[in-house]
């Protein structure tokens, strides 16, 4: 039990590592690709190398044409719009609102299983835990100085969000525990995507990019890291803790951003940032916080014996 919770904290850890980085890769691939290149090349690498290492490990592709089907759908809801409505609302949308706005996703997820009955009796500390951890991005990033908050990139970028609640949502119900390897199922997932953002490619996909050593970078850790990596994560931990377990996840990305800023762009760290960064961390660990129950004590009941001698006493 304990080794189990060991390994979903490290699963945790890293996939907020490097999901939280995902917008500042964006950001320097955009700099070259347009945001149909980025989504498909994100995809198509990305399959590649969870392709590989399946392959490596003895897996391979479903045949059922009802998983496919299945697949088919989360990679469109799950990969391809997110990843194109992302890379869209980042051409004119800072990566601060960006966090907040991808941060609804917990919210999103919560409202979708109370609505089709995957959540039920939430408990208050829960359902706290999930508003304190979004009141803690709001306050790291203060999106309230963006004069341009409303638009139609931020909607762009909250459609994202509320696409990867759904997404959580419908391969938690349809994917996974059909005795299905999790290598297998992101690596098919992925190819899926790829045909998807391949649709996308005649809009605005089909100039010659601007090709620059940084944004191919960009473009190759965002495909590897920031998408097979963490795409791959992500099943673990909706096969393990649930959906909804899975989306609160994005309250970490906020943490990680403003980390990596001061210590990679020696970014300035406010006050105001460390409270949030504490309120989220909160928010978090309630909504993880399992109450303990003790095993019931065990009573003992005498039985009759000899006289003079003590009587045997049993559980």
């Amino acid at each position: 039990m304990i080794g189990s919770s060991l390994r979903n904290v490290l699963r945790m850890t890293v996939l907020a590592l490097l999901w939280g980085s995902t917008f500042l890769w964006i950001a320097v691939a955009l700099e070259g690709f347009s945001p149909a290149q980025v989504t498909f090349t994100r995809c198509g690498l990305g399959a590649a190398a969870l392709l590989l290492v399946g392959r490596l490990s003895g897996g391979r592709l479903p045949r059922d044409r009802r998983i496919w089907a299945h697949l088919t759908v989360a990679a469109f809801f799950c990969n391809a719009l997110p990843f194109a409505l992302i890379s869209l609302g980042q051409r004119s949308v800072d990566s601060g609102t960006a966090g907040v706005l991808n941060a609804t996703t917990p919210l999103w997820s919560l409202l979708l299983g109370l609505a089709v009955g995957a959540e039920r009796g939430v408990r208050p500390i829960r359902l706290g835990g999930l508003l304190l951890g979004f009141s803690g991005v709001v306050t790291i990033f203060a999106p309230w100085h963006d004069a341009d908050l409303v638009g139609w990139s931020s909607l762009a970028i909250l459609g994202a969000a509320a696409s990867y609640a759904v997404a959580f949502a419908y391969m938690g119900r349809t994917l996974v525990g059909r005795g299905i390897p999790t290598i297998v199922l992101s690596s098919a997932q992925l190819l899926a995507a790829t045909g998807w953002s391949a649709l996308f490619l005649p809009v605005g996909g089909l100039h010659v990019p601007r090709v620059t050593p940084a944004a191919v970078i960009a473009l190759v850790v965002l495909a590897v890291c920031c998408t097979a990596i963490t795409f791959h994560l992500t099943y673990k931990i909706i096969a393990h803790e649930g959906a909804t377990n899975a989306a609160t996840i994005g309250y970490l990305l906020p943490v990680i951003s403003v980390a990596l800023g001061v210590v990679v762009l020696d970014e300035q760290v406010t006050v105001r940032m460390i409270a949030g960064m504490v309120v989220v961390l909160v928010g978090v660990g309630a909504t993880r916080w399992r109450r303990t129950r003790r095993p019931p004590r065990t009573r003992l009941v005498s039985l009759p014996g000899p006289p003079g001698r003590p009587r045997p006493r049993l559980p």
